[in-house]
């Protein structure tokens, strides 16, 4: 059984969304960076909007979930990072600074 690539696993997460902003975290720029290895375990790198962000537990809890239904998944583990802190103007996608305001 094949596990999945990197962009496979960031579209499959394209569709979660910031509950309080309604856009998604592959677009806001809080997914920082996606490990997979050849027996199927999956680390990802992510962040919030801030540390203090309501919704943070369930962020990550879709986040998880998504990644651990994905055919050849075994293992997931979610990392929250701190480091570079979200900033939106640099790592937004286009779209999102458009649903942000931010041009």
């Amino acid at each position: 059984m094949a596990v999945p690539t990197k962009q496979q696993i960031i579209e499959a997460l394209k569709p979660v969304q910031d509950p309080e902003i309604r856009i998604g975290i592959v677009d806001l720029g809080l997914i920082y960076d996606i490990d997979v290895d050849e027996l199927g375990e999956v680390k990802v790198k992510m962040t919030l909007t801030t540390p203090a962000c309501p919704y943070g537990d369930l962020l990550v809890s879709m986040t998880k979930k998504i990644v651990s239904r994905m055919e050849g998944v075994k293992k997931v583990d979610i990392v929250l990072v701190w480091d570079p802190p979200w900033d939106p103007r640099e790592m937004a996608s286009d779209l999102a600074k458009d649903q942000l305001g931010l041009w």
